[in-house]
C-alpha cells in the first residue's frame, strides 16, 4: 500500500471515529477526531461537513459556517454544505438572535470582571433561552453558581450542558468540583458557605497595610474568554453581512450593470453602423478632394513657373538686372512642371545666365568663407551647386564642405566631402577632401595639425588664384553682356 492510500485510509478512519462520537453527543471527542482526519486529508469533504455540524450542535455557528464555506470552495458541485449554508441564510431571525446572544454573552464577561454576577446571571439565562445550544453560556452560568456556592443550580446547569457535549472537559471538571463540594459540605452547603462579594485580602508591605480584593475564578475565566468571544462576534457579523446583505446587493448591481451593458451595446452597434457609413462617404470625398487639390497645386506650380520664366526672359532682354538675381529667380522655377516649349526657354535662359551667375556667387562664397562668415558662404555656394554641381571640377562642392566644417555642422560637411570623393576623384582637391573626411570620421591616423594646415593654405592660394582669374573673366563677361544688351536696346 503506497503512502497516498495510507493517508486516505487514516483520514477515513478518523472520520468514522468522529462520526461515532458525534452520534453519542461526544462533541469534544468528535471535534478532535474530525480535525485529525482533516490533517491527513484537508479535502475530506464529509469530515469537514460533519465538523461544521458538530460546531453548529454546540452553538458555534460562526465556526460551522467557516467549515462549510471551505468545503463549498473545495467542492462547489453536489456538496451538502451548500444546503447547510442556504438554510442558515434563510433563517435570518435565527442569525440575528444568535448575534444578540453573543453580544449578551460578551457583556456578561464584562459584568463578571466588574463583580456584577447577579446581572451576568440574568443575561445568561436570557442567552440560554434564546439560544439553547450555546454551550459556553451554560458553562459560564455554572461557573458563576459555583463561585457563589449555589452548587445545586450549578449541577442542574452542568447536566444540561453535558447533554450538549457528553465529554466536554470543562463541563466534566465543573461537575467534579460541584460533586466534591456537595460531598464535603452537604447539599445545602451553599446556604452556609456563601462567600461575601466584598471578600478582601490584607497583607503588609513595609509599614503599610495593603487591602486588595480576592482574585475570583470567574474573573480569570472571563478574561480568558473575552478575546475569543469578541472574535466570534466579529466573524458572525461578517457572516451575516456576507450571506444576507451582500448577495442581494450584488444581484441588484449585476442586473443594473447587465441592463446598462445591453443598452450600451445597442448604442455602440448603431453608432458603429453610422460611423462606418460616414467613413466611407468621407473617404470618397477625401479621395476626390486630394485629387482635386493635387490638380490645383500642379496647375498653380505650372502657372507660377511660367510666370517667373516670362519674368526672367523679360529681365534678360531689358539688360537692367544682374545675372545673380535672374539666376535666383530661375532656381525657384520647377522645370518639370513646364511644357516642352517652356523647358526649351528655361534651358536657353539658364545656359546664358548660370555660367556668369556661378562665377559671381562662387567668388562671393569664397570671400565669405575666408572672412569666416560661414552662413553667407553656405548660401552662395549652395546656389552654385544647384546651378552647376560640377563647377570648376567640383571646387564648389569642396568649398561648401569647408563652409559646413567651419560652421561645425559635421554631418553636412561629411556628406559633401564624401560626394567630392565619390564623384570627382581626379580633382586636385581630392586628397585634402579625403583627409578632412577621415578626420571628421574620427580616424586617429589622419594628420590633424601640420598637414591639414599646409593643405588648407595651399588650397586657399589655389582658390584665390582661381577666384582672381574668374573675377577678371567676370569683368569681361559683364562688359560684353552690357554692351550687347545696350546694342539691342538701340536697335
Amino acid at each position: 500500500m503506497d503512502y497516498t492510500k495510507k493517508i486516505m485510509y487514516q483520514s477515513n478512519s478518523w472520520y468514522n471515529d468522529g462520526l461515532r462520537k458525534a452520534q453519542v453527543r461526544d462533541m469534544s471527542g468528535a471535534i478532535v477526531s474530525l480535525q485529525q482526519s482533516l490533517q491527513y486529508n484537508r479535502e475530506n469533504i464529509a469530515a469537514r461537513n460533519l465538523l461544521g455540524l458538530v460546531y453548529y450542535g454546540i452553538g458555534e455557528v460562526s465556526e460551522a459556517l467557516v467549515e462549510w464555506i471551505i468545503s463549498k470552495n473545495l467542492c462547489p458541485r453536489d456538496n451538502i454544505a451548500d444546503y447547510y449554508i442556504k438554510k442558515v441564510q434563510n433563517s435570518a431571525n435565527e442569525l440575528e438572535s444568535l448575534n444578540q446572544a453573543i453580544k449578551k454573552f460578551n457583556q456578561c464577561l464584562v459584568y463578571c470582571q466588574q463583580n456584577g454576577e447577579d446581572l451576568a446571571i440574568i443575561q445568561l439565562k436570557q442567552v440560554i433561552a434564546s439560544h439553547p445550544t450555546f454551550l459556553k453560556a451554560y458553562q459560564l452560568l455554572a461557573l458563576i453558581y459555583i463561585q457563589m456556592n449555589q452548587n445545586t443550580k450549578a449541577r442542574q446547569i452542568l447536566i444540561e450542558a453535558k447533554k450538549l457535549d457528553t465529554t466536554n472537559e470543562l463541563t466534566l471538571t465543573y461537575l467534579q468540583e460541584v460533586t466534591k463540594q456537595r460531598g464535603r459540605y452537604g447539599k445545602n452547603a451553599e446556604r452556609s458557605f456563601r462567600k461575601p462579594k466584598s471578600a478582601t485580602v490584607e497583607y503588609s508591605l513595609g509599614n503599610e497595610t495593603i487591602i486588595q480584593p480576592k482574585r475570583s475564578k470567574i474573573r480569570d475565566m472571563a478574561q480568558q474568554l473575552a478575546f475569543a468571544n469578541i472574535l466570534i462576534g466579529m466573524v458572525l457579523g461578517a457572516a451575516l453581512i456576507w450571506f444576507l446583505v451582500a448577495p442581494a446587493v450584488n444581484q441588484n448591481r449585476s442586473e443594473k450593470l447587465n441592463n446598462q451593458m445591453r443598452a450600451y451595446s445597442e448604442q455602440i452597434n448603431t453608432l458603429e453602423a453610422q460611423v462606418s457609413a460616414q467613413t466611407r462617404t468621407l473617404d470618397q470625398y477625401r479621395t476626390a478632394g486630394d485629387e482635386a487639390q493635387k490638380a490645383v497645386d500642379q496647375a498653380k506650380a505650372t502657372s507660377d513657373s511660367y510666370e517667373k520664366l516670362l519674368q526672367v526672359s523679360s529681365q534678360s532682354r531689358s539688360g537692367k538686372y544682374s545675372y545673380t538675381d535672374m539666376a535666383d529667380a530661375l532656381l525657384e522655377i520647377t522645370r518639370d512642371s513646364l511644357g516642352d516649349s517652356g523647358k526649351e526657354m528655361y534651358d536657353t535662359l539658364s545656359d546664358s545666365i548660370f555660367p556668369t551667375a556661378c562665377k559671381r556667387r562662387y567668388a562671393a562664397g569664397v570671400d565669405s568663407l575666408e572672412s569666416e562668415d560661414y552662413d553667407q558662404a553656405i548660401e552662395y555656394l549652395t546656389k552654385v551647386v544647384k546651378m552647376d554641381e560640377s563647377y570648376n571640377d567640383g571646387q564648389a562642392i569642396y568649398r561648401l564642405a569647408q563652409a559646413y566644417q567651419g560652421k561645425g555642422d559635421t554631418e553636412n560637411a561629411k556628406t559633401w566631402y564624401q560626394k567630392m570623393v565619390d564623384t570627382y576623384n581626379n580633382s586636385k582637391y581630392i586628397e585634402d577632401a579625403k583627409k578632412q573626411l577621415a578626420i571628421l570620421n574620427g580616424d586617429a591616423s589622419a594628420d590633424t595639425s601640420s598637414d591639414t594646415s599646409a593643405d588648407s593654405s595651399s588650397v586657399s592660394e589655389d582658390s584665390e588664384n582661381s577666384d582672381n582669374s574668374d573675377n577678371s573673366q567676370d569683368g569681361g563677361d559683364n562688359g560684353d553682356s552690357d554692351n550687347s544688351d545696350n546694342t539691342e536696346d538701340n536697335e
